[in-house]
């Protein structure tokens, strides 16, 4: 299987994206159960990538970058967002679209459509969900942030980044007028939801949702 595979890409995006924001690495189970495939095909997948130099890892354990996975990784994350950032801005998708449609589009642009891309948006640095966007040589621009559903009543901060993972959600919070940018301030909150304060409002957030909001630690 070629180094440059769209497969491969898909892996090693994932591994990434899974430590982006916690610290926690990624197991060939977990790895298996976001990409919806077979253990027996991440076990083949793994193999590979660790002969070709791009993952490290021991049986039965932790899926980890190497220096050249994750500049592989952060080049395929680039090309997510920036794709992600275009469909918003000048195709007209709302932030809950596009997730699926850059799934596709990532393996498929050139990187000549890419750079005119980015120089057609004027280079942006966070796609419409927050997440930083790396630069061409990998560099990510990152601030410290804690999950909404991690603050303390009282605790306030402005939306850094909402996972794009489930577009329901994203309607849901569109609704309820937050978003990156948001400043919120937790006014309560109980084993259902977090309440915040936002733009003159109380809202009541649930457990759900509060999960993939991540604010100014």
């Amino acid at each position: 299987m070629p180094a440059t595979s769209p497969a491969i890409e898909d892996y090693l995006k994932t591994v990434y994206a899974h430590t982006e924001w916690q610290s926690d690495p990624i197991t060939p189970k977990v790895l298996a159960d976001r990409l919806g495939v077979a253990p027996s095909s991440v076990t083949e997948m793994v193999k590979k990538m660790a002969a070709a130099g791009l993952v490290s890892h021991v049986p039965y354990g932790a899926v980890q970058l190497t220096d050249a996975g994750l500049a592989r990784a952060l080049a395929v994350v680039r090309r997510h967002r920036l794709i992600e950032t275009w469909l918003v801005q000048d195709m007209g998708y709302g932030w809950d679209e596009v997730h699926d449609e850059a799934e596709i589009l990532e393996h498929a642009i050139s990187d000549r459509l890419l750079e005119i891309i980015d120089a057609r948006l004027g280079r942006p640095v966070r796609d419409p969900h927050g997440d930083a966007i790396p630069t061409t040589d990998g560099t990510l621009v990152t601030e410290p942030a804690v999950r909404l559903d991690a603050t303390a009543v009282g605790d306030a901060g402005r939306v850094i980044r909402i996972s794009d993972r489930d577009p329901a959600v994203l309607r849901q919070l569109d609704e309820a007028g937050i978003g990156p940018g948001s400043e919120v301030r937790v006014e309560a909150a109980d084993a259902e939801a977090v309440d915040v304060a936002v733009a003159g409002s109380v809202r009541s957030i649930p457990r759900k949702a509060a999960a993939v909001i991540w604010i100014t630690a």
